[in-house]
């Protein structure tokens, strides 16, 4: 019990005291993540938002059931998978980006898209289906509808994007594949504390544990408040 309550004194030292190190790691991990989040919400949005008014094809509903089943995608087969497409010999080993922050971002990315594309669809249907009459009648296309919509449930998009970000940041298997867990370049908050606790540096992998952990739930309370207050704002509006 004393070397373990050593180890958080030495963690909250770390914290307070801005070590490099630890500063370094969670830029590094911040910039990936929200990089991630951006691209994945630009993807992803234009994908829920055309699932959500466009007429229903032969295939509609099961193409929904893929996208909500690919919000459970295992991380390490993504990181496989951007590893074979940025590998030597893969289709874009040309770019030379394995194992720099540009294949993490991507894997992370590639990750996020299904979260962001389904929450947009969600919130867009039921949108849709409350206001898609209105907007038909005063001869708006399915385009612009889908832009009216969006503006509509503007709220429920910065959910989508604290969403995507929080399952950025949270990621360990694929950045790992794709990054290597290269000190000062490529190592991120999560692959950093599984190091350190393997190699028994435990006031460095609690300290990364902590701002991780006030991240994920800055992420969730925000996401959590945006939530309750969509509705209020959807009905004034």
């Amino acid at each position: 019990m004393e070397d373990i309550g050593r180890a958080f004194l030495l963690a909250a030292r770390l914290v307070a005291g801005f070590d490099p190190e630890l500063v370094g790691t969670v830029l590094l991990s911040l910039r990936v993540s929200l990089s991630a989040a951006m691209i994945a919400s630009c993807a992803g949005v234009p994908i829920g938002a055309a699932l959500a008014v466009a007429p229903r094809f032969r295939c509609h509903g099961a193409v929904v059931v893929v996208l909500n089943a690919l919000l459970g995608l295992p991380p390490v087969v993504i990181g496989l998978v951007v590893y074979l497409l940025l590998s030597r010999g893969g289709p874009l080993g040309a770019l030379g980006m394995l194992f720099t922050p540009g294949a993490m971002v991507l894997a992370q990315a590639l990750l996020a898209v299904p979260i962001v594309a389904a929450l947009v669809h969600r919130t867009l249907e039921g949108l849709w289906a409350e206001y898609g009459d209105a907007l038909r009648a005063d001869g708006a296309t399915r385009a612009r509808a889908a832009r009216e919509l969006l503006l509509i449930g503007r709220g429920a998009l910065v959910t989508a994007f604290l969403a995507a970000f929080g399952r950025a940041i949270a990621e360990v298997g694929a950045i790992i594949v794709v990054g290597g867990n290269i000190r000062g370049f490529t190592r991120t908050m999560t692959t950093a504390i599984a190091l350190e606790t393997s190699r028994g540096d435990l006031p460095l992998a609690l300290a990364l544990g902590f701002v991780l952990v006030s991240l994920s739930l800055a992420v969730s309370a925000a996401a959590f408040a945006l939530n309750r207050h969509l509705p209020a704002a959807l009905r004034r509006g």
